[in-house]
C-alpha cells in the first residue's frame, strides 16, 4: 500500500480545518456550540499526510478538551487525527458558555451532552460515516467521555451511539459503570489530579453486562503526560502541589502516543496506518 502527500491541493483541499458552529441539543444552553473541524482531504490534515486510498465517508472522532478549555493543543489533536484518515471535531465546551477555566473547581459544564450534539452534527455531514464515530477526551473531557458512555448517565437519554471512547487521565468516579461501547482509559500512575487507583476500582467493579473497559496505567507518568507543550505550573486543587517540573521530566519519555490509534481504528473497522505501527514498534 503506497503513501502519498498531495503536491498540489485542489480548491476544496485548500480550505483549512477551522472553526464551525453547530446546533446544541434541544433545551440545552447555549443554542449553538463551537468547534474545530478537520478532515483528511483538506487543509493541514491533507498536508500532514494521509493514505491515498482513504475515501468518503470517513470515520470520525469527537475530541473533548480538559479543564483549561479549547486550545491550540485541541486543534492540533484534530489535525493529527485528520492526517490519519479521520474527520475530527474538537468541541469548545467553555467558551460559548462564557467560562474561562474549570481547573480551579466548580460545576462541570454539559460536556458529555455536547459530545452527543457533536455526534448529531457529524452524522448529518455527507463525508462522515455516522456508524463509526468515537470520542477522545482529556482530563475533564475524559471524565465527560465516561459520563457520556455510561448507560445510567448521559447515554440513557439518547438512541444514537458512539462506537468507542478513549479517556486520557479522567476522574473515574462512576460506581458500577456500564458502558455502551468499548472504552479505553489511559492514565499516569503518578498523577496528582486524577488518581489511577480510582480507575482501577471503577474497572474492577464495572457491570459485566456493559461493554468492555480497558485500562492502561503508565508507571511514573504524571497528569497531562500526553500534552507536548509544557507551560508554567498549575497547582492541583486537591494537593496544592506544583506539577511543572514533573511534567517537564516526562518530555523525554515517549509513552507510545499512537497506540490508542490502533485500538480505536480496529473498533471503527479502519485500516491502521503502517507508519504508526512502525513508530510504535520501533
Amino acid at each position: 500500500m503506497r503513501w502519498c502527500l498531495p503536491r498540489r491541493l485542489t480548491p476544496r483541499q485548500r480550505v483549512p480545518g477551522g472553526l464551525v458552529e453547530f446546533p446544541n441539543l434541544p433545551d440545552h444552553a447555549p443554542s449553538k456550540l463551537l468547534g474545530y473541524l478537520a478532515r483528511p482531504d483538506a487543509g493541514l490534515s491533507a498536508l500532514l499526510g494521509s493514505r491515498c486510498d482513504y475515501g468518503e465517508p470517513y470515520p470520525a472522532v469527537v475530541v473533548l478538551h480538559g479543564c483549561s478549555g479549547f486550545s491550540s493543543h485541541s486543534a492540533r489533536i484534530a489535525d493529527q487525527l485528520g492526517s490519519w484518515g479521520y474527520v475530527a471535531l474538537t468541541v469548545d465546551s467553555l467558551g460559548p458558555r462564557g467560562i474561562a477555566s474549570r481547573c480551579g473547581g466548580g460545576e462541570v459544564p454539559d460536556q458529555a451532552f455536547d459530545a452527543y450534539a457533536a455526534l448529531h452534527y457529524l452524522s448529518q455531514l455527507e463525508f462522515v460515516d455516522p456508524t463509526r464515530v468515537a470520542v477522545l477526551g482529556q482530563s475533564m473531557g475524559g471524565f465527560s467521555a465516561l459520563y457520556a458512555f455510561d448507560r445510567d448517565m448521559a447515554a440513557q437519554y439518547f438512541t444514537e451511539r458512539f462506537r468507542a471512547a478513549i479517556a486520557y487521565n479522567p476522574t473515574c468516579g462512576t460506581p458500577a459503570a456500564m458502558m455502551t461501547a468499548p472504552t479505553l482509559i489511559l492514565i499516569g500512575e503518578a498523577g496528582d489530579w486524577t488518581p489511577a487507583g480510582q480507575c482501577r476500582q471503577m474497572v474492577a467493579h464495572a457491570r459485566p453486562a456493559g461493554a468492555p473497559i480497558a485500562l492502561t496505567v503508565y508507571p511514573g507518568a504524571y497528569h497531562a503526560f500526553d500534552v507536548a507543550q509544557f507551560q508554567a505550573g498549575v497547582r492541583s486543587p486537591a494537593t496544592g502541589s506544583n506539577t511543572t517540573s514533573r511534567r517537564q521530566r516526562m518530555q523525554k519519555k515517549r509513552l507510545a502516543p499512537s497506540s490508542p490509534l490502533i485500538w480505536v481504528a480496529r473498533l471503527l473497522s479502519k485500516p491502521v496506518p503502517s507508519k504508526e505501527i512502525a513508530r510504535i514498534c520501533s
